[in-house]
């Protein structure tokens, strides 16, 4: 509103600019602010002083609007967009600023605020936007007035003011005002209420961390069925597996069904969604009342589907696109929420594990179709997970033998953020594995050199700098001068070198008819 009244024509771009994002409550607001703003300057004067500045070694203040009278004195106008007027005018700001501006040797004559209304207006549900917006510029042209209230000097403000910074600036003990209507909604009241305690958070040492070890592991692993990836995650040390699809028959891990719980109290049935399920196991395992060093998620996708049936149940929706602009960020958020507490678990290895997805083909540039092969669950879901663990690893079979690949490839999804991973793939086996991380953490801990400037090193290469620039400017000098030397070899003024010349021009008109002989021969002959 400021920069409006002070005659920005960026102001409303500026406005926008501020926020990421707009939308039709940003273009709402824009509307007021201008149709408001033309008000506010047809009753200001035509001409002023914006955003003046009250420094001195007591006080800071900024005038919002300074005007100049004919008889020396000046008027000092405050602008509030706010339908508070009673308690602004109680204020003491208006009485500070003249009592420090009359400091400098200059009078005020008038105290004055612009009071400039706050609109509530709402749309209603049987209005478009457009309409809304056309009774909103109505409303705003006819019922809404700007008012200017004049203040009278009150030097009594200013002692009370100046009093109540010395009592605070001298202040050692702060009881509490429970009378204050700030208190009722002060995030605070609870901690001095109740007794509640504030767990302040402590910052680490600014000093970097020596990696002896991998503490924790986290690593996504997809492939086709009967590729080995539930048995793989058996031979992690004390392993959990949160199992969906009931295939455990072959692994002697404690297993945790994830399946929707059905009980009958008489004639009443109660189910209790497996999302809910798997959710309350992840509440038992963060209180870490346990010995396990591995929780295994077996299958991530199956978990996704448990998550979109439990919010359609929750919205009252039969499909995502029963609500399309909320539904599906609902379902998201809600599943890659609760994956992140899963990576975030405080145990040595967080192991998740995917079928996988060979049904989409790409066509090369030379047209032939490739087959991908990635995780079988959504693209968007799938770049979220891949970025809560260490690996992405795809399990192929070649040759009877059980390969953990981590390459990422154009038709291949997966990698990892172990700094120079060596290797492409290994063995289906945990201690290989153990060993990709240790070597990853080894070349993490070797000292990297990074490219240090002195200050003599920056002065060597201003200098290498400029005579590099004086030779190019010496070379574009010299490149005309050439040129000069080509042009003036043609017209030259001594006589026997145009005679020459002459001679060289005539001779190819002279060579022409011995060039037609072959001609004047066949002639002859015949």
């Amino acid at each position: 509103m400021h920069e409006l009244i002070q005659k920005n024509q960026n102001a409303i771009q500026q406005y926008y600019m501020s926020y990421p994002l707009i939308n039709d409550k940003h273009i709402e607001e824009a509307i007021k602010l201008e149709l408001l703003s033309k008000k506010v300057l047809d009753l200001l004067p035509e001409y002023g002083f914006y955003e003046v500045t009250l420094s001195n070694q007591d006080y800071i203040g900024f005038i919002d609007m300074l005007v100049k009278n004919d008889d020396g004195t000046f008027d000092i106008y405050d602008f509030k967009y706010s339908n508070s007027i009673d308690n602004y005018m109680k204020s003491a700001q208006l009485h500070l600023y003249k009592y420090y501006f009359e400091q400098t040797g200059r009078k005020v004559k008038h105290l004055r605020y612009v009071f400039i209304p706050k609109i509530r207006l709402k749309q209603k549900k049987t209005e478009s936007e457009y309409q809304f917006r056309q009774r909103l510029k109505r409303a705003i042209n006819k019922d809404y007035q700007i008012k200017i209230k004049d203040v009278e000097y009150n030097p009594n403000k200013v002692i009370e003011w100046l009093t109540a910074a010395k009592h605070m600036s001298e202040a050692t003990e702060f009881p509490l005002n429970e009378d204050d209507p700030f208190w009722k909604y002060s995030p605070y009241r609870d901690y001095v209420e109740k007794g509640l305690t504030y767990n302040m958070v402590t910052l680490p040492e600014n000093k970097r961390r020596i990696l002896t070890e991998v503490t924790r592991r986290k690593l996504w692993i997809y492939g086709a069925p009967f590729t080995g990836k539930t048995t793989f995650a058996n031979e992690f040390p004390d392993p959990l597996m949160l199992n969906t699809d009931g295939n455990t028959s072959y692994v002697d891990a404690p297993v945790v069904p994830i399946k929707d719980e059905v009980t009958t109290t008489g004639r009443r049935t109660s189910r209790k969604f497996a999302w809910q399920v798997f959710k309350e196991y992840i509440d038992e395992l963060e209180k870490k009342d346990n010995d396990f060093k591995t929780i295994v998620v077996d299958l991530v996708e199956d978990l996704y589907e448990s998550c979109r049936l439990y919010m359609y149940d929750k919205l009252g929706i039969e499909h995502e696109s029963d609500d399309p602009f909320k539904a599906w960020d609902e379902v998201r958020t809600e599943f890659l929420s609760t994956m992140r507490r899963v990576t975030n678990l405080d145990y040595e290895n967080i192991v998740l594990i995917s079928h996988e997805d060979s049904t989409k083909d790409i066509l090369s540039r030379a047209g032939a179709k490739l087959t991908t092969f990635k995780p079988n669950i959504q693209e968007k879901v799938a770049n979220k997970i891949a970025g809560m663990v260490d690996l992405v690893c795809r399990v192929v079979v070649e040759d009877n033998e059980h390969i953990l690949s981590f390459k990422t490839t154009t038709t291949q999804f997966g990698g990892g953020r172990l700094s120079d991973l060596s290797v492409d793939s290994i063995n289906l086996n945990y201690d290989e594995l153990v060993d990709v991380y240790n070597t990853s953490l080894v070349d993490t801990n070797k000292p990297k050199k990074r490219k240090q400037t002195k200050i003599e090193d920056v002065d060597e290469e201003e200098t290498q700098k400029a005579e590099i620039e004086d030779t190019e400017e010496k070379s574009k000098e010299e490149k005309p001068k050439t040129r000069k030397r080509k042009k003036r070899e043609e017209p030259v003024e001594d006589p026997d070198v145009e005679k020459s010349a002459e001679d060289t021009e005539e001779k190819p008109k002279e060579e022409k008819p011995r060039r037609r002989r072959r001609r004047t021969r066949q002639v002859e002959e015949d």
